[in-house]
């Protein structure tokens, strides 16, 4: 590994508080996990899809962009270190406000898994937010051309939605509260409290 130029800095033990994001990835996980499961009883089949299923929610976050070009909206995430692209997947219909009574066994573990991503995408993202990094005395820290996460309501498991800066606008008090992005779908505009960076930033 050395030859490529990879150098690997360790932890110590016992010492999770110095392991930063990561660690905090581990500690929600945990959280969010007995939260979802509750008194559930799950036979090992069960338990491993909803775990794997877990897994591939957590490796679909954004990292980083790959590239500057700025119509690019393609970040990115652990899953490309995994298996060379994103992660994906297909479309389910909504089980969380369903009867659990009515629920078979494929909707079950279904339910749990838009449950575990409902609270655990909320939670990244306010995470994403409060970093202090992003903070400044003139509000977040944006750069025209930079990729940005945008909170929208309702999006299913592992989808993302993301955007390019292409203009911000001061208040009068000089402190910048909206921006212009560029996404998919066209260019919005959205206030600070609904952008969040991405965890690497140049």
């Amino acid at each position: 590994m050395s030859d490529e130029g990879i150098d690997f800095n360790f932890i110590p033990a016992y010492a999770p508080h110095m392991g930063g994001l990561w660690e905090a990835g581990v500690k929600a996980f945990k959280s969010h996990l007995n939260r979802v499961l509750g008194n559930a009883h799950l036979d090992f089949e069960d338990l491993y899809t909803v775990l794997v299923q877990i897994e591939a929610i957590l490796n679909s976050r954004p990292l980083t962009p790959l590239s500057n070009d700025p119509l690019d909206l393609t970040p990115l995430t652990p899953g490309h270190f995994l298996v060379g692209r994103p992660l994906t997947a297909l479309p389910t219909p909504e089980r969380l406000h369903t009867n659990e009574s009515r629920l078979s066994r494929f909707e079950r573990l279904e339910r749990m898994r838009q449950h575990f991503w409902s609270r655990w995408h909320k939670e990244y993202l306010a995470e994403l937010q409060q970093r202090t990094k992003w903070q400044t005395s003139k509000g977040p820290a944006l750069k025209e051309g930079m990729l940005v996460l945008i909170k929208e309501d309702a999006l299913p498991p592992m989808k993302w939605s993301l955007g390019r800066v292409i203009k911000t606008h001061p208040g009068s008090d000089g402190v910048v509260r909206v921006a212009d992005l560029r996404t998919a779908k066209g260019v919005v505009r959205r206030a600070f409290n609904r952008i969040c960076p991405l965890p690497i930033v140049d």
